[in-house]
């Protein structure tokens, strides 16, 4: 896939899915992705390297996990419209982030659902990061900068959002940690969950 045709992911995945629909082959459903050192996405049915490593299973809908996602609906429409960005993709990103926990503290200190620095805080107007609507707010102010840094390149801003922009800058695509390519890759899947829900 090149670089500009990243753009066209969600829509190149849902004529994957509806062609393997059609022909119902519903155990060949699974699709396989691998991020490139350039930071392109390939997609395969057919894996043909290791790698690829499992991208949507057959039935990716049930690959939400316990948490109701439609808890912060509301403050995730008001979030989006705000800062222009998708409605789905920042629940994505929350669940990548918190799996909807509001209360949710990582290791290095990251607060609430959109797992905020403390010293973003100050910047992003939160006075508490465990508020859902300022941390929401916050989060997606913050993604909307990485977005426009980045032109729009999606797999960058969302690499950018979790190992920072100084990384992304530094290896000129996704950086190479474990971390940050899988934290890519999950979003990726739950977006196109969360547009065709």
């Amino acid at each position: 896939m090149k670089p500009d045709a990243r753009k066209y992911l969600p829509a190149y995945l849902g004529l994957v899915l509806l062609l393997l629909a059609a022909t119902g082959t519903n155990a060949a459903a699974d699709i396989y992705m691998y991020i490139d050192s350039n930071g392109i996405l390939h997609f395969s049915n057919v894996p043909t390297s290791s790698q690829y490593r499992i991208y949507i299973k057959e039935r990716p809908g049930r690959d939400l996990g316990n948490a109701n996602p439609r808890s912060f609906d509301r403050i995730i429409r008001e979030a989006a419209q705000t800062h222009g960005l998708s409605e789905p993709l920042l629940k994505a990103i929350i669940k990548a982030e918190s799996n909807f926990n509001p209360r949710a503290v990582s290791k290095k200190g990251a607060k609430g659902l959109m797992q905020i620095m403390p010293k973003n805080f100050n910047s992003l107007n939160i006075r508490n990061p465990f508020n859902p609507r300022e941390n929401i707010m916050g989060g997606a102010k913050y993604f909307k900068q990485m977005h426009t840094r980045y032109k729009g390149k999606l797999p960058l801003a969302l690499a950018a959002y979790n190992a920072g922009p100084h990384m992304v800058d530094k290896y000129k695509s996704i950086p190479p940690f474990p971390e940050t390519r899988n934290y890519v890759e999950k979003v990726m899947k739950y977006y196109y969950v969360y547009k065709k829900s």
